[in-house]
């Protein structure tokens, strides 16, 4: 056996035994009563458009795709997802003082406003959950009616 077969056989073999260390699933019940859609008054529309485009980072109930499985993007993943819920969990909205709950909003409406959100890289996989325009008029109307009833 050459050289190269041996190398070949050794990632072969350190792929497949990494398939056994998965990374912990973020699904938890989908709406709490702590729920960003519990705590403000929201449209059917709107919470469908959270739902599509927000809720897969930035929430406790990710719905995950095949590709989640296989080791090591599932680890990319669950990193990515825990990062997003650090900055924003929309199922945890109602625990945040009223003061963070201020600045998420206002950073919302701004990632939306500029594009940053949702990321590219994750609408390139999941071309569903781009924003239009219409949602995003949609979403920022809401956020400023939100902001407006916190003053």
């Amino acid at each position: 056996m050459g050289l190269k077969t041996k190398i070949l056989l050794i990632l072969v073999a350190v792929f497949v035994v990494i398939q056994l260390f998965q990374s912990p699933k973020n699904n938890t019940a989908p709406e709490t009563s702590a729920d960003i859609s519990r705590v403000y008054p929201m449209s059917p529309n709107v919470k469908a458009t959270l739902r599509k485009s927000c809720y897969d980072c930035h929430s406790n109930s990710t719905h995950y795709p095949w590709y989640s499985y296989i080791q090591p993007f599932g680890w990319w993943l669950s990193s990515h997802i825990e990062e997003g819920k650090e900055e924003l969990n929309l199922s945890q909205f109602k625990d945040y003082s009223a003061r963070r709950r201020k600045s998420r909003l206002k950073s919302m409406a701004e990632s939306i406003e500029d594009g940053s959100m949702p990321l590219s890289s994750y609408t390139f996989i999941h071309n569903g959950a781009k924003l239009r325009d219409q949602d995003r008029k949609l979403l920022l109307n809401w956020i400023d009616s939100v902001r407006a009833s916190l003053n």
